[in-house]
C-alpha cells in the first residue's frame, strides 16, 4: 500500500507536481472537461502529463454519486427511469472501457441516493471545526452544509425508495457494469453510504449500503475481482458501536476476500449515531492499527485522507491535507512498506 490522494481534476500542473514533492505520487484524478468527451487518447495523454510531474494516476472519479452530489453528472442511472437510465449507463461502460484501453486501472463511484447528511459543527482542539452527526439533532432537521433540498426533490419526483427497491436499482448497475469491468480489467471501487441510519430511512428512502451487513451483501451481488469498495474507515466506523474495537474485524473481512480497492483513512470520536469527524491523530481509531490490519491482509492499492475538520490561518484545507499526507507517510515507514517505483523514474 502506498500514499495517495483524491478530490483532484483538470490541469492544475503545479498543484500535482506539488504533491510530488510532498511524497504523495498516486492519486485519483480526473481530467478537465466534460467526461461525455473524455476517449481512450485524451485519458492516456492525461496519465502521462501527470506521469511527466511525477504522479501516477491510479483512479478516476465516475460521474455517478446521489442526488446532492454536484459531481453526479449521470444522475439517471440510480434515480431516474428506465430509458434515461439505460442511456447513462451506456456512456458510463463505454468510459469503463477507455479507461481499461488507456492503462488507468480503477475508478471509484458511490451511489448514495440521498448524498451525505452532517449535523451542525463541534469544536476541537484550538478551535477547529469539526463536521458532526447527531442523529436526534438530525431526526429534528437540524442539517449543516448540506440541505435535504436535492433529497426532497428526488422523492417528490421519484416517491420514497424501500430497501428492495434501492437493492433493484443498485443490482441493474453491477449487472451492466461488472461483465465490462471485467472484460476491460478496470476495478469498481463504490463508496459506502454517509453517515449510515441503520435499518432506518430518511425521507422513505433507505440507506443499504449505510451497514457492514448491507456491504457484504453489496460484494457478493455479481461477484468479480474488479467489483469492490472503496473503504472509507470513518464512514464504516461511524456505523458501529465501538468503532475502536469492532473496526479491525471489518477491515479483515473484506480484505481477506479482496474487496478493498481503495482506502479513505479518516478518524472519528464517537461511533454509530453521534460522532465528530477528526484529524487522524486525535479520534478513537489507532491509524497506527489500521494500517497493520491493512498489512496483514496484503491490501496493495492507495491509502488517502479523506474530509478533515476546518482550521484557521491561510490555505487551510490545504495545510490540513498536508498535515494528513506527513502523518500517514511517517506511519507507513513505521511499517517497513516499501513504496512502489514513481512514474518514469
Amino acid at each position: 500500500m502506498y500514499l495517495g490522494t483524491q478530490h483532484l481534476s483538470g490541469d492544475n500542473w503545479p498543484q500535482y507536481q506539488a504533491l510530488a514533492q510532498l511524497g504523495v505520487t498516486h492519486v485519483s484524478a480526473n481530467p478537465p472537461g466534460d467526461w461525455r468527451a473524455w476517449t481512450a487518447a485524451s485519458l492516456r495523454g492525461f496519465k502521462q502529463r501527470l506521469a511527466d510531474c511525477g504522479v501516477s494516476l491510479d483512479m478516476i472519479m465516475l460521474p455517478l454519486g446521489s442526488a446532492a452530489a454536484p459531481h453526479n453528472e449521470a444522475p439517471h442511472v440510480f434515480l431516474g427511469p428506465p430509458a434515461e437510465r439505460d442511456h447513462e449507463l451506456d456512456q458510463i461502460c463505454t468510459l469503463i472501457g477507455y479507461l481499461g484501453e488507456a492503462g488507468i486501472p480503477a475508478a471509484r463511484y458511490n451511489c448514495a441516493f440521498l448524498g451525505h447528511f452532517r449535523t451542525p459543527q463541534r469544536l476541537g482542539r484550538g478551535g477547529e471545526r469539526l463536521p458532526s452527526f447527531e442523529y436526534a439533532r438530525f431526526a429534528q432537521g437540524a442539517l449543516d452544509a448540506y440541505t435535504d433540498a436535492a433529497a426532497m426533490q428526488f422523492v417528490a419526483e421519484h416517491g420514497p425508495l424501500d430497501a428492495d427497491a434501492c437493492w433493484e436499482r443498485i443490482d441493474y448497475f453491477l449487472r451492466r457494469v461488472v461483465p465490462v469491468a471485467e472484460q476491460f480489467r478496470v476495478r469498481l471501487a463504490c463508496h459506502p453510504e454517509d453517515p449510515g441510519l441503520g435499518e432506518r430511512t430518511h425521507l422513505g428512502v433507505a440507506r443499504v449500503l449505510g451497514t457492514v451487513a448491507g456491504l457484504k451483501r453489496f460484494i457478493d451481488m455479481h461477484a468479480s475481482p474488479y467489483h469492490g469498495l472503496n473503504f472509507c474507515v470513518g464512514t464504516v466506523a461511524e456505523m458501529l458501536r465501538n468503532p475502536a474495537e469492532e473496526i479491525f474485524d471489518v477491515i479483515r473481512y473484506f480484505g481477506a476476500r479482496g474487496k478493498l480497492f481503495n482506502l479513505h483513512l479518516r478518524n472519528i470520536r464517537g461511533g454509530y449515531d453521534d460522532f465528530v469527524e477528526t484529524f487522524p491523530d486525535e479520534g478513537d481509531v489507532s491509524m497506527a492499527a489500521v494500517l497493520r490490519a491493512l498489512h496483514e491482509v496484503g491490501y496493495p492499492y492507495m491509502i488517502m485522507p479523506d474530509h478533515v475538520p476546518a482550521i484557521t490561518g491561510e490555505a487551510p484545507t490545504h495545510v490540513a491535507f498536508a498535515f494528513c499526507f506527513g502523518y500517514f507517510r511517517a506511519l507507513l515507514q513505521t511499517l517497513g512498506v516499501s513504496e512502489p517505483a514513481q512514474p518514469g523514474g
